[in-house]
């Protein structure tokens, strides 16, 4: 089994910043792609940001020239360096890892238990 542990949300005015860090423990042999969703009120959860294994990014338009997405592999860890913070960023915020456990294991999609973001004056 695998567990990612989250840290670093918080209250932060708008035009603030934090890092948020997530770290993989467990059953690991490999990660795949590395990322970061968030969930508003009412809303779907959404994509954020993601790095691959050969350090390749997406982003959500959103958030595109304002947040950094990067990773450690030998802490198994990824952050995610949020600036230039709005109200609309306020969501919590969820990690996501494609595990696997052996070489001829599947890789299997984990989540961390979320951090809530408010961006709030």
């Amino acid at each position: 089994q695998v567990q990612l542990v989250e840290s670093g949300g918080g209250l932060v005015q708008p035009g603030g910043s934090l890092r948020l860090s997530c770290t993989a423990s467990g059953s690991i042999f490999d990660i795949n792609a590395m990322g970061w969703y968030r969930q508003a009120p009412g809303k779907q959860r959404e994509l954020v940001a993601v790095i691959r294994n050969r350090r390749s990014t997406n982003y959500a338009d959103s958030v595109k020239g304002r947040f950094t997405i990067s990773r450690d592999n030998a802490k198994n860890t990824v952050y995610l360096q949020m600036n230039s913070l709005k109200p609309e960023d306020t969501a919590v915020y969820y990690c996501n890892a494609e595990v696997r456990a052996s070489i001829l294991a599947p890789f299997n999609d984990y989540w961390g238990q979320g951090t809530q973001v408010t961006v709030s004056s």
